[in-house]
């Protein structure tokens, strides 16, 4: 059996290259294989995934020789670190190496909602000739609110700036000399909420954070404010999103993660306004998944043959 087992898609020149040598086997649907997934980690000392692998029970018990757990990203809510720390599994994220992606998306998102004119192809395919309509934002001068400020939101941050905006951000985990360096205002969450034209969100998944962006936090927002979630599915409540949307409480909204993953057809976001929903896209391109998929194999490369 194979030494890494590889159960979702990275770069396969970082496999057939960086791994040479190596007894790997490499399927990225295999992760929607759960009983051949762990027939597979019966000797496997290394198991490389994304987001959709749920890295616990049931797997790690398939898999008695695991030293390693490769990240093709930097989220880690679907593994069980508890559990890996206490059978002294590394745990690899492939810190920094999407934070451009992810950084771009924001503000490109930002852009797109902020001006409005985007949606207008089949309008003007039709004929039809909307200008009075689609009347837009400029982005510059606006206030780009971070909640959570880690090395994605510092990136967003520069390219915020670049773009003529003010960044204030909220992280009560970060010591104030890396808001002072980056030149961003460090606020409270509350005046994030108030202040911000944009709101962009940087935070993992855990107790505290798990919808904190709810009716409440919605009604605090500005009524012309943009919501982004490239972070974590369940920081955000989705259904309060789509029903501020509909009510014209919020501006705009783009969402790449989720609870649940893929979305059903139809729900709750069916016929939303001034809406945009990505498929947990937002941090993979094609100059990031090469890094990332580097990063992460040189990582396990170092646990493996320590």
């Amino acid at each position: 059996m194979s030494d890494i087992v590889i159960c979702e898609f990275m770069d396969e020149a970082a496999i057939t290259e960086g791994l040479r040598g190596y007894d790997y086997f490499y399927d990225p649907n295999l992760v929607d294989q759960p009983s051949d997934l762990n027939a597979r980690l019966k000797d496997a000392r290394a198991i490389i995934v994304r987001n959709r692998t749920q890295v616990r029970g049931a797997l790690l018990d398939a898999a008695p020789k695991l030293k390693a757990v490769g990240r093709l990203g930097v989220g880690l809510d679907n593994i069980d670190l508890a559990s890996c720390e206490k059978r002294n599994i590394a745990v690899l994220p492939a810190s920094g190496a999407n934070d451009l992606s992810v950084a771009e998306y924001v503000v490109t998102s930002a852009m797109m909602l902020l001006r409005g004119a985007y949606t207008a192809t089949g309008s003007v395919v039709a004929g039809k000739w909307p200008r009075n309509t689609l009347i837009g934002r400029e982005i510059a001068g606006k206030v780009m609110g971070l909640i959570g400020f880690g090395s994605i939101a510092r990136v967003t941050a520069k390219l915020a700036a670049a773009m003529g905006m003010q960044v204030i951000a909220f992280d009560p985990l970060v010591d104030d000399a890396a808001f002072t360096q980056a030149g961003v205002h460090r606020q409270t969450l509350e005046n994030v909420l108030a202040l911000a034209d944009v709101v962009s969100l940087h935070v993992p998944l855990n107790d505290k954070t798990r919808n904190m962006i709810d009716t409440s936090a919605l009604s605090r927002m500005r009524s012309d404010a943009i919501l982004i979630n490239a972070a974590r599915g369940g920081v955000v409540d989705e259904a309060a999103v789509a029903v501020a949307l509909k009510a014209k409480k919020l501006g705009g909204a783009a969402l790449d993660v989720f609870v649940e993953e893929p979305l059903k057809a139809g729900g709750i976001f069916a016929d939303v306004p001034n809406l945009i929903l990505t498929p947990h896209i937002a941090g993979v391109t094609v100059e990031s998944n090469t890094r990332v998929s580097w990063v992460t194999v040189e990582n396990v490369k170092k646990v493996l043959s320590a």
